[in-house]
């Protein structure tokens, strides 16, 4: 009788088994989809919020007028992975933020120092007032990349904790890598004499990342020995490879005056970074208590369900975001004024 039942029950309904057999593995995949968008798209947020300390006063005008249209759009990419891992795996979601409370704490704080400083800057002309809150920005834009990544090293390598070597190597690694974002983005979105400087930024920073992620992988495999497997593993060594032809490429790119493909360039190695982070996890969704995608994985009823929401839900953000940089693909006008096409 139960058989019966079970057979003609809705696959979407259904208490005992997941629409495909795979889909515990294709929410772990979104979830680091998801970081990985997140670090691509606010990276570039980042990396402006970092070379704004050298800016001068027009310049400022001119970055915030590159990035303003987008940088609160980007954050819902920070939401949704949040979202999705509470989503796909609601144990894991509670034990990981709970272990770096602080860590996440501070990332939160960083972004709002990052949101009040361009927002306040402007609301009056004095010049302490403009000052500390420029200061203020960089600050948030420069912490919240090297929290991120450390948390992201620290959650994919077990470590209970984000003050440890490798986590901040890697928050610094990533420190580079939204400088270098930061600067393709702007080549992209400005034309005047600054691209000289922001190409040589970006290079320097391209570089540091390489550097920096390279000194990140050894030391991870001499601090973290049971990781030796999946760090020399063939995944791991397509994605260093991919990471250096990408490094490559950008600097080829910057130097060429092919300010797109510096863009893209740079994206891959955000890219690069998120598929990293999920191949030093699998099969784990929290190395550090041993649990696996299968332990976490929400019920089949709820992931299930959840699956028909997601299926709706995601192209239409991603249909926004389409929408969101085409309209505003325009280069940022002299009098910092937004433009779009």
């Amino acid at each position: 009788m139960t058989e019966a039942l079970s057979a003609t029950e809705p696959a979407l309904a259904s208490t005992s088994t997941y629409l495909v057999e795979s889909l515990p593995e294709l929410w772990f995949g979104l979830v680091v989809a998801t970081f990985g968008v997140y670090l691509l798209l606010d990276g570039f947020d980042f990396g402006v919020g970092v070379l704004f300390a050298e800016a001068d006063e027009a310049e400022r005008r001119r970055f915030l007028a590159a990035f303003g249209p987008l940088w609160k759009a980007n954050e819902v990419w920070l939401v949704l992975f949040g979202t999705v891992l509470f989503a796909g795996f609601p144990a894991a979601y509670a034990v990981i933020l709970s272990r770096y409370y602080l860590a996440v704490f501070a990332l939160l704080l960083a972004l709002g120092l990052r949101g009040l400083g361009s927002k306040f800057r402007g609301e009056r002309d004095d010049e302490r007032w403009v000052r500390f809150w420029d200061r203020c920005f960089v600050v948030g834009s420069t912490a919240a990349p090297f929290l991120l990544g450390a948390f992201a090293a620290s959650w994919a390598l077990g470590e209970p904790t984000v003050v440890a070597v490798v986590p901040l190597l890697a928050g610094a690694a990533t420190v580079a890598l939204v400088t270098a974002l930061g600067a393709a983005f702007l080549c992209v979105k400005l034309e005047s004499p600054i691209r000289e400087r922001l190409v040589r930024r970006g290079r320097a920073a391209t570089a540091g990342y390489v550097a920096l992620g390279t000194v990140t992988l050894v030391a991870s495999v001499i601090r973290y020995p049971a990781l030796r497997s999946e760090i020399q593993s063939v995944p791991m060594g397509g994605l260093c490879i991919g990471t250096i032809a990408c490094a490559g490429v950008a600097v080829a790119a910057a130097t060429g005056t092919r300010y797109r493909w510096f863009a893209v360039a740079t994206g891959g190695l955000a890219v690069a970074f998120a598929a990293i982070i999920g191949v030093l996890l699998y099969p784990a969704i929290d190395p550090a208590t041993g649990t696996t995608i299968a332990d976490a994985v929400a019920a089949p009823l709820s992931l299930n369900l959840t699956t028909g929401f997601a299926v709706v839900f995601l192209p239409l953000i991603g249909s926004y975001f389409v929408v969101l940089y085409s309209l505003f693909d325009d280069p940022a006008s002299d009098s910092g004024q937004y433009q779009h096409g």
